[in-house]
């Protein structure tokens, strides 16, 4: 197949690009997005129109969902395909997903219950993948040198969200409003498994909240409108998060030499900021010589699993990692990688692996394995182009 890409620069682009590869398929590479940032909708279809009267493709792929791209395949009637990372994807409150040239992928289980019904046949859930491949070459190919600088007991790769927080953009709420949020976010924060928050959002607590907030999120027209969901995902996940990273680097700041590779402001919390690492040259190498590598799942992301856990594992990296509700259907808990459910219960579980090295290394081989043969990205990409043209 002749595949045109339309890239915009996340991580996992360059794997799926060496995993349609593999499969025998010819990728072209639009990249203007990763060079300009503002480079806006009405360009790309004129881009779009030009690529596609010139070239002859199977079908377009992004990552995440690009309405305008959906627009153009729709007119000339050429498969778009995309598959999600982020949670929330605001593009897909779109009425662009109702196309049927669409094929949208969705790697959450509650994404996919959201959406599914606006495009029955042309929308799906496949959860993520990793590429062992290219991690175990720049794993190998280290220096003794930078293997013995990432080496840890304990690590965390990511940010705080404290500097990209929309949450924090809210004015002048009254002291009701505040202190519901405070309520259920803080209850939110400690359960796993389960996202509660839009059926404790009253019409009039929303109301409250996007009259108080500045800037609060219009969608563009021809879209449908859900200020419920929007304020549970969308500023209220995120300050869920900010305020669990946080809370967990002094829990464990203060218990461990925990290191954490961030660009986020860490000067009152008790860990080491180490700052960021180079995502495909440096951050193998913390997830292979961390002791434990750690995963802080967005509360954004309801019930899917992140790229980081499949990328820890495809490392050779031992991980413990939050309780997502769908973790068992693709790893087992205590054979290829651990899980937590509280504060107590991750102190605990960190307490016995770093000083169960026989443990704690066979789980991360059982990890790599599972990644390796069930988890990579060629695997994967036949699911999504079978489902795509209806295949078995």
């Amino acid at each position: 197949m002749r595949i045109l890409f339309y890239r915009y620069g996340s991580i996992c682009e360059p794997d799926i690009i060496y995993g349609f590869q593999e499969l025998g398929n010819e990728v072209t590479e639009i990249t203007v997005e990763i060079e300009n940032k503002n480079f806006l909708p009405k360009d790309g279809i004129k881009l779009l129109k030009k690529e596609l009267l010139s070239h002859s493709y199977d079908f377009i792929f992004s990552i995440n969902f690009y309405p305008f791209i959906s627009e153009v395949c729709n007119i000339f009637q050429i498969r778009y395909i995309c598959w999600t990372v982020d949670c929330p994807v605001l593009e897909l409150y779109s009425d662009s997903i109702q196309n049927k040239w669409n094929r949208i992928f969705l790697f959450d289980a509650a994404q996919y219950q959201t959406f599914h019904y606006r495009n029955p046949d042309c929308i799906f859930h496949l959860p993520l993948a990793s590429n062992p491949n290219r991690w175990n070459a720049v794993i190998q190919n280290a220096s003794v040198s930078d293997k013995k600088r990432f080496s840890c007991e304990l690590s965390f790769v990511g940010s705080l969200y404290t500097e990209k927080c929309p949450y924090d953009n809210l004015a002048n709420a009254p002291d009701y409003l505040l202190g519901y949020l405070d309520g259920i976010m803080d209850v939110q924060q400690k359960v796993y498994g389960f996202s509660f928050l839009e059926e404790v959002l009253s019409d009039e607590i929303v109301n409250k909240f996007r009259s108080c907030h500045r800037n609060f999120y219009v969608p563009p027209e021809k879209s449908i409108r859900d200020d419920r969901a929007i304020m549970a995902q969308f500023y209220l996940g995120a300050k869920i998060s900010s305020n669990e990273r946080i809370h967990l680097m002094k829990l464990l700041g203060n218990h461990y030499p925990f290191r954490l590779y961030t660009g986020s402001n860490t000067a009152d919390l008790p860990i080491q900021n180490h700052g960021r690492v180079k995502t495909l040259t440096e951050m193998p190498l913390v997830f292979n010589n961390s002791k434990i590598n750690l995963n802080i799942t967005s509360k954004s992301i309801r019930t899917g699993l992140p790229l980081r856990v499949y990328d820890v594992l495809a490392c050779g990296g031992f991980l413990i990692t939050n309780y997502q509700s769908e973790l068992t259907d693709y790893f087992m808990p205590g054979s290829d990688l651990e899980c937590y459910t509280s504060d107590e219960d991750l102190l605990t579980k960190i307490d016995y692996y770093l000083t169960h090295e026989k443990d704690r290394q066979e789980i991360a081989h059982n990890g790599l394995m599972k990644i390796i043969r069930y988890h990579n990205y060629p695997e994967r990409l036949l699911q999504m182009i079978s489902l795509a043209y209806g295949l078995k």
